[in-house]
């Protein structure tokens, strides 16, 4: 305990806590603005930090992490578009709730949320890492295989009250995520001689198309009458929610917590699927499953407490097996190294002070990100009152810039057009977004681990069904799909009797 305290000491005491603010307060910045990410973010940060003492440094680079995460929630809620992949599912709730003046109450939720499921992740983080990290590193490309698939079935959750329009758009999302090269034999698929194509469809673009300027289209074609400046109300109280609301769902928050954990110890995951995972499970559980989608506020309650616990699931496997958890701790580790730090199972006795400096930084980063987000909360909203005809143009030039930097290839900017587009034809029909992002996310994780599984055991799929985990993830998926199918089979059974019944 005393080395623990002295860490926090100088943290708390000396320059640490101010590179710490810095970096929550760039790192909220950076994830509010549609098209960057945290990612991004380390990245330009990482340079001003080799000058710095590690745990100057460290301090940063967590505080970039923490606020880059969460500052996605400001943009979902307010405009439609995710500012980070890891609060796609936000927007599901979060903006219809803006829509319908309730932006302070949503950003409330969200905040909270956020804080929360850092805070359990933190405990995750410094309780049982070594356990679970040992326990991930022994799946195999069989087991990741079989657990890719089960999230797969998730699709016809996000996508109750129509599985088969869902399925189709889960398709979809998996046959564009097949153009560009092979993995592992690098044969071009669907490029159909372009070299643009070549390099695949980047996640960031497809994101802004489908979700942003898909609603700045839909709010074109509706006419000026409906491009009306939203009413905003700004009074709420405390954070917009009571505590009865709170423990209400607690076991929702804490289910999404520990899903946002769980997926973010998975290397080459994180938080771009545990949220989407998390609010369908939210939604499977919830007693009114048909309002997700509409403003339900559990969505945003499972989304952005999965997303942030996912950040301390992610730091488990790289600070203890020196594996990172996704591309945000794949730059923290390149800080580590670059700072002569190399994470690892002897990270833990040769430098336990780094161990602490990581623990401390993240905690206190999701302190200081709630506490700058409290105080923004009622400031953010009035972005609404900005008249739509100038807010779309700001944020169709956002959408452009986002777009182009994450590549620096104009390319980008024409297959972000081409999935909104996509996104308001798909929406013209009411064929769920969700389903479509889930299978684009999921379908190359699936395709690896298939063709890794296959090669080692020389195109026996036999380990498949033999391998006990393995096969309990396939039988589980197969389960959920026939259930939601029977019941989709069956509601539409109801419902076109009750019909019949109403014509006669």
């Amino acid at each position: 305990m005393e080395p623990l305290m002295q860490i926090f000491t100088e943290m708390v005491f000396g320059t640490p806590i101010l590179y710490l603010l810095i970096g929550a307060a760039i790192g909220i910045i950076i994830g509010a603005l549609p098209g960057l990410s945290a990612t991004m973010g380390l990245a330009l940060l990482l340079p001003l930090t080799f000058g710095m003492e590690p745990i100057e440094g460290i301090s940063m680079l967590m505080g970039v992490y923490v606020g880059g995460v969460s500052g996605g929630l400001i943009s979902a809620t307010l405009l439609r578009m995710p500012g980070t992949p890891s609060s796609v599912a936000t927007t599901f709730d979060a903006y219809p709730m803006a829509q319908r003046g309730e932006a302070a109450r949503a950003l409330g939720i969200g905040i909270t949320a956020s804080l929360i499921g850092g805070l359990l992740s933190f405990v995750a983080l410094v309780t049982i890492a070594p356990m679970i990290a040992r326990a991930a590193v022994k799946l195999s490309s069989f087991e990741f295989f079989s657990l890719t698939v089960f999230a797969l079935t998730l699709i016809a959750v996000l996508s109750q009250g129509n599985v088969f329009k869902g399925v189709a758009s889960g398709l979809l999302g998996i046959l564009f995520a097949c153009v560009g090269f092979a993995p592992i034999d690098g044969t071009q698929r669907f490029t159909f001689g372009s070299l643009e194509l070549s390099a695949g469809i980047g996640l960031l673009p497809l994101i802004i198309g489908l979700f942003a300027v898909s609603e700045i289209l839909r709010t074109i074609v509706k006419g000026e009458e409906k491009m009306e400046t939203l009413k905003v109300n700004l009074r709420v109280r405390g954070l917009g929610f009571r505590l009865a609301e709170l423990i209400q769902n607690g076991w929702n928050i804490l289910r999404s917590s520990v899903i946002g954990i769980a997926i973010g110890i998975l290397p080459g995951i994180g938080g771009s699927v545990s949220n989407l995972v998390a609010y369908a499970q939210a939604k499977q559980a919830s007693k009114k499953p048909e309002t997700f989608g509409k403003g339900n506020p559990e969505g945003v309650w499972a989304s952005e407490a999965a997303n942030n616990a996912s950040i301390g699931g992610a730091l488990i496997p790289m600070m203890t097996l020196g594996i990172p958890g996704d591309g945000v701790t794949a730059m923290l580790l390149g800080g580590l190294i670059i700072h002569g730090i190399q994470p690892g199972p002897l990270l833990f006795k040769s430098n336990a002070d780094i161990v602490y400096i990581v623990y401390w930084s993240f905690l206190l980063g999701s302190i200081l990100v709630f506490l700058m987000q409290i105080f923004g909360m009622r400031t953010f909203p009035l972005i609404l009152s900005i008249p739509k005809r100038f807010l779309y143009s700001i944020l169709l030039v956002l959408a452009v810039v986002g777009s182009y930097v994450n590549d620096n290839r104009l390319f980008e900017v024409w297959v972000m057009l081409f999935f909104g587009l996509v996104g308001f034809i798909l929406e013209e029909f009411d064929v769920p977004l969700g389903p479509l992002l889930l299978g684009f996310v999921l379908a190359p994780y699936a395709e690896v681990h298939f063709r890794r599984a296959v090669m080692y055991s020389g195109g026996d799929l036999t380990p498949f069904l033999t391998r006990p985990i393995s096969a309990l993830f396939l039988a589980l998926a197969v389960l959920m799909l026939v259930y939601f199918l029977v019941k989709e089979f069956r509601s539409r059974k109801t419902s076109g009797g009750a019909t019949a019944n109403g014509a006669v």
